[in-house]
């Protein structure tokens, strides 16, 4: 099947004077598209066509020179149908279902997130997933002027419909730990969703707020506001929302809490957010400028119905690890058998369900920020500056499912291994931390993926930027930032980016999560210019070129951005769960060799082990970190690695092009493109495979980079015609 991306756009819109003191506008816009993403597994393509319709109406009135009231009201609809598709022939006995659906294979790796495969095999999957989101949206804003004072205050509301069948995650995939179970089809874990049920999930918000400007003195603004949130919760249109809550003791119940609300108690009633800022001319010349502020922020939570896209009854995802072959193909349509508990004995069913905090509290961020601006000249300024924020109450994921650790006060030692098999475990010495023998605390539920607003984030960074206005046909704009950016986990289970575990390590320690997010740049460098060439009739080139020759030389407009970046952060894995927690989402992280530090396990030579021989050059695409510098923990406790802790490839790019109008006739214009992408044809690699270990032996593909960020370099031309 050949890859397609593909966007088209409308917009349609109307404005209408309908008095001096009253104006109506109406707009219509209209996106539809289609993206083809390949997969490492070319057998195989994930198609994502979206298709998105936005109207809305805005109506201004004057009421006096120093009043104005403005309403708005708007519709918005998104739907798109997701699935990964077989690009080639595959034969029916190797299907998943009786409809001949291919699932996914995983070897070495995780079910889920970023733990990726030691082994590239199969992306298939069960079917098309449907979202479809509707937001009905009304705001009325009014604005006075007295004296000094520029007061606006306002009231705003959307309603939210999200209707989808299942989840992400409803297709089947079993993992493997190592290549020869997948001889032996062993799986670890097998899991599906045979039944899909669309659910239909509602929320409203709401919001008003009040703001005073005030021209404290000619040269110093200061602006303080109050804004307040709230919302309804998050509830299901016909009472199936399925969400799991703890008992007494603080262990998931066996059965879902099924009923109108996601929650069992709504903690976004009264947010309150106040804000200040201050802008100040300290030379009252204009040359000048200081802006600072402070600020609390929150996310309203209406998009949360993935949590509950594999729960029973409705969307029940099944997990075990019986041979797959004995399984397939599964029967779709049909409900997995009822849960295991213990009145119900086989045939039944260990659910992996996903849960939202029953309790949870809405993100908040307190932002704060200084800034200085200074003149240069006419057509140019410098401008430095310093942000900062502290996040809390921010969504993390968490296996709420997973065996406690405990300190060992056994003097003879304690045996560690959590659920691992009896010849997997470990033994540790007086006073360590390790996961106990035994089951989950809940043995009659798997891995729980719980959404958890229970993570902090901070972010800290300066900027520079260096700007030229248009003048000689010439203006450009340099930025540089160093920045940094904290928090416990940023993947929210995703499999979009692969350079970080999806949930946390130890659900009862988050702190051993902590460190760069993700998605850290600590170095970013960018500029942009556009220049208008001085070759022609009236410029210091060819100024007196006529005729053909003008045409050809003159009108030349030459630009470009270049683009500098450090790395993102990775975690190396264990490629198991070799904490014995339980998670097969595969978070747990190895040990740091004795006398190796960070610099050395990415840069230098390797010390040699497994497939990987000493002397081999590391920081090269074949070899990114040395996976010698690194060993497993102790079965049933928790390596010290950390989070995050080393950087991947950086990024280099420059994209120039250049352009030339002619003018056909009056109204008439061509103008020609060529445009060059990546024109230095650098290479941009992504992270390197996480997964350090197949099992107990080193996997073959560790620190391997086998894909680049960005394309090789492209040429374009084209011919723009406008009239």
């Amino acid at each position: 099947m050949p890859g397609e991306v593909r966007e088209d756009f409308g917009l349609l819109r109307y404005d209408y004077n309908m008095s001096s003191s009253d104006t109506l506008g109406v707009t219509y816009m209209i996106q539809d598209g289609q993206n083809d993403i390949p997969r490492e597994d070319t057998n195989f393509v994930t198609v994502l066509p979206p298709r998105s319709q936005l109207i809305s109406i805005q109506e201004t009135h004057i009421f006096s020179p120093s009043v104005l009231n403005m309403f708005t009201a708007g519709f918005g609809r998104a739907k798109i149908a997701s699935d990964t598709l077989a690009a080639v022939d595959i034969p029916a006995n190797l299907a998943f279902t009786q409809d001949g659906l291919i699932g996914s294979l995983v070897i070495g790796g995780s079910v889920t997130g970023a733990g990726g495969g030691t082994i590239d095999s199969t992306n298939g999957s069960l079917g098309p997933t449907i979202y479809a989101r509707n937001f009905f949206t009304f705001s009325d804003d009014v604005r006075v002027v007295r004296g000094s004072h520029t007061l606006s205050f306002g009231v705003w509301a959307q309603k939210i419909q999200s209707n989808r069948d299942g989840s992400g995650a409803s297709k089947a995939t079993a993992s493997y730990t190592t290549l020869l179970n997948f001889l032996r089809d062993a799986p670890n874990s097998f899991q599906a969703v045979p039944k899909r049920t669309m659910l239909g999930f509602r929320s409203t918000e709401a919001a008003w707020y009040i703001q005073d400007e005030i021209k404290l003195r000619p040269n110093l603004t200061l602006r303080v506001g109050l804004r307040d949130e709230m919302t309804t919760g998050y509830n299901e249109v016909a009472g199936r929302c399925a969400n799991y809550i703890f008992d007494a003791n603080g262990i998931l119940e066996t059965n879902p809490l099924v009923g109108h609300s996601c929650l069992i108690e709504n903690n976004a009633v009264a947010l309150w957010q106040p804000r200040v800022g201050i802008a100040w001319d300290p030379t009252g010349t204009g040359s000048w400028a200081v802006r600072s502020g402070f600020g609390i922020y929150n996310t309203l939570q209406d998009n949360v119905d993935q949590a509950f896209g594999a729960n029973p009854p409705f969307n029940a995802r099944f997990s075990n690890n019986l041979p797959l072959l004995s399984q397939l193909p599964l029967t779709g349509g049909e409900a997995p058998p009822p849960s295991c508990s213990a009145t119900q004995g086989p045939p039944c069913s260990t659910f992996q369900p996903g849960q939202l905090d029953p309790s949870m509290h809405t993100p908040a961020i307190q932002q704060w920020s200084l800034t200085v601006e200074r003149e240069i000249s006419r057509d140019m300024a410098l401008r430095v500056g310093y942000v900062g924020s502290q996040s809390y109450h921010m969504q993390i994921s968490v296996d709420t499912n997973t065996i406690r650790p405990v300190i060992c006060d056994n003097p003879a030692g304690c045996v560690s291994g959590g659920v691992l098999a009896a010849a997997q475990r470990g033994t540790v010495p007086q006073g360590a931390e390790y996961v106990p023998v035994g089951t989950r605390p809940n043995p009659y539920i798997n891995r729980v993926l719980n959404r958890a607003f229970l993570g902090t984030s901070s972010y800290h960074a300066l900027n520079a930027s260096f700007v030229k206005r248009l003048s000689y046909g010439l203006q450009f704009k340099t930025n540089y930032t160093y920045a940094k950016v904290m928090d416990m986990n940023s993947q929210l289970d995703t499999a979009y980016s692969q350079n970080t575990p999806s949930t946390v390590q130890n659900a009862y320690n988050l702190g051993l999560s902590k460190g760069p997010a993700s998605f850290n740049l600590k170095h970013q460098f960018n500029t942009s210019y556009s220049y208008q060439l001085p070759f022609g009739s009236g410029q210091p080139w060819g100024s007196g070129a006529t005729g053909v020759l003008n045409h050809l030389i003159s009108g030349w407009q030459w630009n470009g951005i270049l683009t500098l970046q450090s790395g993102f952060p990775f975690s190396p894995t264990v490629g198991s769960n070799r904490s014995g927690t339980g998670d097969t989402g595969n978070p747990d992280v190895p040990n740091v060799v004795p006398g190796r530090d960070r610099e050395s396990v990415t840069s230098g030579v390797s010390t040699g082990c497994g497939n990987v021989a000493a002397g081999t050059p590391v920081g090269t695409p074949n070899l990114w970190f040395d996976p010698c510098a690194f060993e497993l923990p102790t079965a049933g406790t928790y390596g010290n690695s950390g989070r995050n802790q080393y950087l991947s490839p950086g990024l280099a790019s420059f994209d120039t092009s250049f352009f030339k109008a002619f003018s056909i006739r009056e109204g008439m214009n061509l103008q020609f493109r060529a445009e060059a992408f990546n024109l230095l044809n650098h290479s941009n690699f992504v992270s390197p495979r996480l997964g350090v270990f197949t099992g107990a032996n080193r996997s073959t593909s560790a620190a391997l980079i086998n894909r680049t960020s960005t394309t090789s370099r492209q040429l374009q031309f084209a011919l723009k015609l406008t009239f």
